[in-house]
């Protein structure tokens, strides 16, 4: 879709376009209200400008409309309407031996004990073994830092997605 038929769409399509981007009620519905959007560049300035101006509790919400990264059955199940972003963006992780993924799930879980959310990386180019190395590199952070982190990685996540459905 273009930018103009994305300002050009009512307010409940706007709402479900830009769901499929961030899972963050208050930053679909902040978001609502920036348009008509002059150009991409703003579209995507004010994507981050709202998404840092959210509290805690929405940043996890958008975390919860993402599948644990080596997932793949709960990408064809409960992510059905951004599946296939999802799985491009974790396409490497198919591809990924026995023993990656089995530790990538055993650190899912450690992260998501000790965070409370599942562990939120920006997959898009990294292979699995790249994603293991962040996942056990973040593990030890304290929560007050890697609440910052997985915030920091949601946004570039969003921006892709955003530029994928001008793209669509």
């Amino acid at each position: 879709m273009t930018l103009a038929e994305l300002n050009r769409l009512p307010p409940t399509g706007l709402a479900d376009a830009l769901q499929t981007c961030c899972g963050s009620s208050a930053w679909v519905e902040a978001m609502r209200g920036i348009f008509p959007v002059a150009d991409r560049v703003t579209l995507l300035q004010k994507a981050t400008i709202i998404w840092n101006d959210l509290s805690e509790a929405d940043w996890r919400e958008a975390f919860t409309h993402h599948p644990k990264i080596g997932d793949i059955a709960s990408l064809k199940e409960k992510f059905a309407s951004t599946s296939a972003w999802a799985a491009g963006e974790q396409g490497a992780v198919k591809e990924a031996p026995l023993e990656v993924l089995e530790a990538l799930a055993a650190g899912n879980e450690a992260y998501e004990q000790k965070f409370g959310y599942i562990f939120i990386v920006c997959a898009t180019g990294k292979s699995a073994e790249e994603m293991l190395a962040l996942l056990q590199a973040r593990l030890p952070n304290p929560p007050p830092q890697e609440i910052l982190i997985a915030m920091a990685e949601q946004d570039k996540i969003t921006r892709i997605r955003l530029e994928k459905l001008l793209a669509a």
